[in-house]
């Protein structure tokens, strides 16, 4: 069965055709529209957790240098935590399973925390202009 057969045997009107094809296409219009948007007031931090206690932030922004921050708690626990630009991870623990220096980088927010469950450290990324439930806002 061709087009031109379906159409003679159906309600519908080559003018309803291009309608539903223009429906369809202009319902991913928001998608794109929102995708090319740049976000430059969002800025980024990195929040290190110990205990349920915020212990440092880390600002996350393209372009800044890459350095090393040691936490380290009164046993003797550490992490080395690495900030490169807008992302961060563990690049060294002394807890026993080390799953924290697997897990690797994160950079947005929302994304699957760092968590060192020995040491119960926590690393999250949070946005501060208030695009997520529990963001920072300045």
């Amino acid at each position: 069965m061709n087009i031109k057969t379906f159409i003679k045997n159906s309600h519908l009107r080559p003018w309803d055709i291009i309608i539903i094809l223009l429906l369809a296409v202009g319902s991913f219009l928001p998608l794109v529209v929102l995708g090319m948007q740049s976000d430059d007031t969002a800025t980024l931090q990195a929040v290190l957790k110990v205990d349920g206690k915020t212990i440092k932030t880390f600002d996350l922004k393209e372009g800044t240098p890459v350095y090393t921050y040691k936490y380290e708690d009164s046993d003797g626990d550490y992490n080395l935590i690495e900030v490169d630009g807008n992302r961060i991870r563990i690049t060294e623990a002394n807890c026993g399973d080390l799953a924290c220096v697997r897990r690797g980088w994160i950079s947005r927010p929302g994304e699957t925390p760092i968590a060192c469950l020995p040491h119960n450290l926590f690393i999250t990324v949070e946005a501060s202009d208030g695009s997520e439930d529990g963001s920072l806002i300045y």
